[in-house]
């Protein structure tokens, strides 16, 4: 019997149940300890550079540790790997709780990053490796739907939690939720999962260089270098802007991040779907990366906006809250961004995963996909930070939509300038 199209079928594989829980657990402590960081800048009377520090620790670890890591994936037990990310994010949630200084969450930021990148790279590509011939986008569209959704969850529970909790109370909901992945994945997924490389057939640095000969990983790595300048300094920056310069509380920023969260949790297993259907997976990515500069570019005009127009009030089962126009152009930005990502996340995953398959590392592959990344997640914080304390946050939004909108070109030039037939387009994702 053909398996259905309908992407919340999913949920009844209980592999595909047991990955996606990994993915919940990761992104509801990330979405939920941003919404943390906007707490501490505003406690500890932080800088832009070190608020961008915070990022940097958190990206310096992965960039040094996903060749290595992938290779271990393709070649080792990645139900292992999945087993001790989660460990580390459980010691991470335990640390937080004790911070009392700036040096404290970098230091615990970069343990943070190491538990997040085995956890990111080994799920998806799990992910991607037992998907059902031809529906690879669609099944690593549903699970980031599973992600954003936890991480909309995340923001909003994570968010209360903080606000009329605190810390510990929040850091320990946070582990709960990761111990209870832990179990899914030790009943519910085979041992060994996905393909295994030959450990001998070729070494890490040989199975980059042979991946960068690959006409369109070439382009997505060139792509995601200058995106992730943007990309990475609206994630961080927008709750501290929100936080420090409009006050926005705890809860609300969580609300502002829901926005962006619920249309990524409603649209990515539908347009992952959708581009296993129409193929050109590579024109998804160039959409979503014109809209994503969009809706970065919305955010300078929240303080317009508060100038401009009057909060609103609204209530309900005996309960009000003040809308601000600072906080409704926020998440009307946030909301854009979301969209932007469903339209790009689920065909840049199945381009990557389809191309590493080729050299038989796709692991590798999403290892060199998160090292793209990483070159403006060190770099794109600070410079942005930087430019944050000397000429403004406006200059600085428009500092990472202006990349965003760079990423968009250095695309286009890149894959026009190598040959690609469409043979290499249309594998089985």
């Amino acid at each position: 019997m053909a398996e259905s199209r309908n992407p919340v079928s999913l949920l009844r594989n209980t592999e595909f149940v047991a990955l996606a829980g990994t993915a919940f657990a990761r992104a509801q402590a990330y979405s939920t300890i941003l919404i943390a960081l906007a707490l501490y800048a505003d406690a500890f009377g932080t800088t832009g550079v070190v608020e961008g520090l915070w990022v940097t620790g958190f990206a310096v670890v992965q960039a040094f540790i996903v060749l290595p890591l992938g290779r271990a994936v393709d070649t080792g037990n990645a139900k292992r790997w999945l087993l001790a990310g989660l460990a580390i994010n459980v010691v991470v949630f335990v640390a937080f709780a004790f911070v009392s200084n700036p040096v404290d969450v970098l230091l615990v930021r970069v343990v943070q990053g190491l538990g997040a990148s085995i956890l990111w790279i080994t799920g998806s590509t799990v992910v991607g490796e037992i998907a059902t011939t031809g529906a690879r986008g669609r099944w690593l569209g549903v699970y980031n739907q599973v992600g954003a959704t936890s991480s909309f969850v995340g923001d909003l529970l994570g968010g209360y939690l903080l606000y009329a909790y605190g810390f510990p109370h929040t850091y320990a909901v946070l582990a709960l939720v990761t111990v209870a992945a832990t179990v899914l994945v030790l009943v519910a997924l085979r041992d060994d999962p996905g393909g295994q490389a030959d450990e001998e057939e070729r070494t890490g640095l040989e199975t980059l260089v042979g991946l960068l000969d690959v006409p369109m990983v070439r382009a997505l790595v060139a792509f995601r270098t200058a995106f992730s300048v943007g990309k990475m300094s609206i994630i961080i920056f927008l709750p501290i802007y929100a936080r420090t310069e409009f006050g926005v509380g705890a809860f609300a920023i969580g609300a502002i991040h829901g926005g962006g969260k619920l249309a990524k949790a409603l649209l990515q297993g539908y347009v992952g779907d959708l581009t296993d259907r129409v193929g050109k997976k590579h024109y998804f990515v160039l959409v979503g990366a014109l809209l994503y500069g969009a809706g970065i570019a919305m955010v300078p005009l929240a303080p317009h906006a508060q100038r401009a127009f009057d909060a609103v009030t609204v209530g309900g089962l005996g309960y009000a809250y003040t809308v601000t126009p600072a906080v409704a152009t926020l998440f009307t930005a946030y909301l854009v961004l979301g969209v932007a990502d469903s339209v790009r996340l689920p065909a840049s995953m199945a381009l990557f995963v389809s191309e590493g398959e080729r050299l038989d590392s796709p692991a590798s592959a999403m290892s060199l996909r998160s090292i793209s990344w990483k070159v403006g997640q060190v770099a794109g914080p600070l410079s942005v930070g930087l430019i944050k304390d000397v000429f403004g946050a406006t200059t600085a939004f428009l500092t990472a939509a202006a990349f965003i909108a760079a990423s968009a070109g250095v695309f286009v030039v890149v894959r026009a300038r190598t040959p690609m037939p469409d043979a290499r387009l249309q594998p089985g994702d």
